[in-house]
């Protein structure tokens, strides 16, 4: 019997899982290389040769040509990557990189960030390169380290070092998108067209040092508090860009709600909500506090960090706003910045896309959406790259999925898998 992507695609993904690719974001996890030589093996078997590039020890990419390298078409990039968040063993049901089958569903970290994807894309093009079957333009496959911390070690890497890799390339497809959910009791696929940008921030604010029991107004931990009440408080307005606006259009058709008003309109996706109404405002969470030294001893300085994501367009007003909010009495310094991206719910990309669904599942309904986080996509957008979130996943009704990416018992359906495999392949044919 033939082996098919379908056939194939759990075994990879499972494979994947096992190797612990955990990113602590301070260089002290295992780093990807183990991965990437895995995925270069997988490559190689079928005669596809790749390139292992690494940015420093143990934190390797996997970069690859493939399709028709003859053709006078632009170039597309299918992009994944290979580092996982950290994952508690404790917290788990079962032991986060077993991957075990639990009651048709692949249980892991990374089975839904993202090595479920990178699974799919190494299946089919393992099927059709031994088949034959090249897709009639160049194809550059990259598989990342990193990106769980920013991809400062990976694509950003990429990007700054290696621009040789991305010559002729002008779409790309990703992760965070093509997954099904229920609006209306119709299935929605979400394509991601956006992303938000990041404005992660410091916090400071000063005071006069002292004694812990003497009078203090000019306390730094009681101005700090103050700005982080105000910022935590701030009702940030719903500013719906054009995907968005797309979506909630498509939300109002499905349901007959009548209502404009964004929030009541992405309640009709229950827990993804809490996702995909981040994508309608700019948003700032405080994450981390540090302060004094003693119990008795009042601190000169207190400062914290802030997640800020803000929308598209708002890159040059999001942090004088946050400023004003927190007063004069904080200081706010950028941490680390990324630029936000949307590309029109157009084109023949988006197209080839809309009917690989439909083929698959004629039901479909397909609209765009901007993404609360962020990925590799905002690295290759420096080589003019338009890039779409498609990894391809049709998803059972009752699974909130959106809360499985970085969280506990990470799990994807098989079939689901296998399905994005069938996407996958058709949309090959028709991009």
């Amino acid at each position: 019997m033939s082996v098919t992507a379908a056939s194939e695609v759990i075994d990879i993904c499972r494979d994947l899982i096992r190797i612990d690719t955990s990113n602590f974001g301070d260089g002290s996890g295992p780093g990807e290389r183990k991965a990437a030589e895995h995925v270069a093996a997988l490559l190689a078997e079928v005669g596809i040769e790749s390139e292992i590039v690494e940015s420093t020890k143990g934190r390797a990419s996997v970069i690859a040509r493939w399709g028709n390298q003859d053709s006078d078409r632009p170039g597309l990039l299918i992009h994944g990557h290979l580092d996982v968040v950290p994952a508690e063993a404790a917290d788990w049901q079962v032991d986060p990189f077993a991957a075990e089958l639990v009651d048709g569903y692949l249980y892991g970290r990374g089975a839904v960030d993202m090595k479920d994807f990178d699974a799919i894309a190494l299946a089919v093009v393992r099927q059709r390169q031994r088949e034959g079957r090249l897709p009639d333009r160049p194809i550059t496959l990259i598989f990342t380290a990193d990106e769980e911390a920013g991809g400062v070690l990976g694509a950003q890497w990429l990007a700054d070092h290696r621009p040789d890799v991305f010559e002729g390339c002008t779409e790309a497809i990703g992760e965070v998108g093509g997954f099904s959910t229920e609006v209306g009791g119709q299935r929605l696929y979400l394509i991601e067209t956006g992303e938000k940008g990041i404005a992660w921030m410091r916090l400071t604010a000063t005071g006069t040092a002292g004694h812990g029991s003497m009078k203090a107004p000019d306390n730094a931990l009681t101005h700090l508090s103050r700005a982080l009440v105000a910022l935590g408080e701030h009702d940030w307005p719903a500013e719906p860009g054009p995907s968005m606006r797309t979506l909630l259009a498509k939300v109002r058709e499905l349901t007959g709600e009548t209502s404009a008003d964004p929030d009541v309109l992405l309640e009709h996706f229950g827990p993804a909500a809490r996702m995909l109404g981040a994508g309608v405002r700019n948003s700032t969470n405080a994450t981390m506090l540090q302060a004094g030294y003693k119990h008795n001893v009042i601190p000169g300085e207190a400062v914290a960090y802030v997640d800020g994501r803000y929308l598209p367009g708002h890159g040059g007003t999001f942090m004088p706003e946050v400023q004003r909010i927190v007063g004069e009495r904080v200081r706010v310094d950028t941490h680390l910045a990324d630029i936000a991206l949307e590309y029109p719910f157009e084109g023949d990309l988006i197209d080839a896309m809309t009917v690989a669904l439909h083929r698959n599942d004629p039901e479909a309904h397909i609209a765009p959406f901007v993404m609360s986080g962020g990925t590799d996509a905002k690295a290759w957008s420096r080589h003019g790259i338009t890039s779409y979130g498609f990894a391809p996943l049709r998803l059972p009704a009752d699974l909130d999925f959106t809360a499985l990416f970085h969280g506990v018992d990470e799990r994807v359906p098989v079939d689901a898998l296998q399905f994005g495999c069938q996407v996958l392949d058709d949309f090959l044919d028709l991009a």
